[in-house]
């Protein structure tokens, strides 16, 4: 006997539907290790996080991100599986690189815009996209989810959708469903079982040991002092502070830095034992910070930003506090955001990423399938050369390459 059938709605806003049917889809307590992908609770997917981006404005208006989330919920209006999803007039925010697409497209007659984006904005973090409730039904709703992605982007009459960083199991559905896989690279660290920071320095060279220490004491001289503010410790003075600096490391860096200032004060009332928040103080007074996020086996580090510029601080607040907050947190690695591969002789190593792409014109399609194929030989050869340059003695312990691991396959 058939069952009945899936229903698919689209919701402009994630305030349109209650945070326990949607975190029961991205976050439910019953994800078996094998579901999760190496993840069990990830912080950006959650009702919380996405919604802080809508109610701060960050997202929506003229943003060129408009909301438009689907839900595939059954007969009886359970939800079974979500995605966020939303309609792009630009590709900036989603560091899955497709402008030379868009230009190629654009020269000869197409318009590229607006296309469909199912990822978490201005979020280099890998973790689930098609967000399946565990259950009898899982399979259907994920089936149903990607086709209604599809009926999503007829009814926008957009060029494509876009699918980044999913994890393995979602893109490995993707491309089985006719998606083309893109691969990426990024650098992550990975706790092997050291007991503090000084245990992980004794499995680099000797050569990376002393570079590192060099650089730990010249950040921070005698001057400077490292505050760690996490839960309730987070106050709207840290907040001030942060988002001082990561207006004018953005503005330099981007022009136009994506988040509002109520977006900081939002996620750090929803999530605060979610956040770790690195702050450095000299003579009374915040001079730079480093916001990260707490997933249960891992600490994504995701804005920087700093008043006063000193060598090596950026290196200290975003990559060895990391380090030091995971091992004493016993978790499994720590996600440095995006590209970098300066933070290989850091002791953070390379990972493969994903992300998995559908474009309605056939023409097109067929020229980035060949053009993703010669990438990913790239990217593999690639990550292959890091591994052979990791600064960690030889023999001591595998790499995530050598142990047929990748981020989205469970490292750790």
């Amino acid at each position: 006997m058939s069952s009945p059938r899936l229903k698919a709605r689209i919701i402009r806003a994630l305030a349109e539907i209650e945070a326990a049917r949607w975190d029961a889809c991205a976050n439910p307590p019953d994800l078996t290790a094998e579901e999760a992908c190496g993840e069990r609770f990830n912080p950006f997917i959650s009702h919380a996080f996405l919604d802080a981006l809508e109610q701060s404005r960050s997202v929506g208006g003229r943003s060129g991100w408009t909301p438009l989330h689907v839900l595939i919920e059954d007969e009886a209006g359970r939800l079974l599986a979500c995605a966020p999803a939303y309609r792009k007039s630009h590709s900036r925010g989603e560091y899955v690189f497709d402008h030379a697409w868009a230009d190629a497209y654009e020269r000869v007659g197409g318009r590229y815009y607006p296309k469909l984006q199912v990822a978490v904005p201005f979020t280099p973090a890998t973790g689930r996209r098609l967000l399946v409730a565990p259950g009898p039904r899982a399979d259907e709703a994920r089936a149903t989810l990607i086709a209604a992605l599809r009926g999503l982007r007829e009814a926008i009459e957009a060029s494509s959708i876009h699918v980044t960083f999913p994890d393995r199991r979602d893109c490995d559905a993707l491309v089985e469903a006719g998606f083309l896989e893109r691969h990426g690279e990024q650098f992550h660290f990975f706790n092997e079982g050291y007991e503090d920071f000084e245990a992980f320095l004794a499995a680099l060279a000797s050569r990376k040991r002393k570079t590192i220490r060099r650089e730990r004491a010249e950040a921070l001289g005698d001057e400077v002092t490292v505050e760690w503010a996490t839960g309730a410790a987070l106050t709207e003075t840290h907040w001030d502070a942060f988002f001082a600096f990561y207006m004018d490391t953005g503005s330099r860096k981007w022009g136009s830095p994506y988040l509002t200032r109520d977006f900081f004060s939002m996620v750090g009332e929803a999530l605060a034992d979610r956040i770790l928040l690195v702050l450095a103080k000299r003579n009374g007074r915040y001079i730079a910070g480093a916001l990260n996020f707490i997933g249960d086996d891992a600490l994504y580090g995701r804005n920087w930003g700093a008043i006063e510029h000193r060598p090596f601080l950026h290196f200290e607040l975003c990559y060895y506090q990391a380090i030091d907050f995971a091992l004493e947190r016993k978790l499994k690695r720590v996600e440095a955001g995006a590209q970098g591969e300066h933070k290989l002789a850091r002791g953070y190593r390379p990972v493969p990423t994903y992300s998995a792409h559908e474009l309605a014109d056939r023409r097109l399609s067929e020229a980035v399938a060949d053009y993703l194929r010669r990438e990913r030989e790239a990217v593999k050869e690639t990550i292959a050369f890091y591994d052979e340059h990791a600064p960690f003695r030889k023999g001591d312990t595998l790499l995530p390459a050598e142990r047929g691991e990748g981020v989205a396959e469970g490292d750790g």
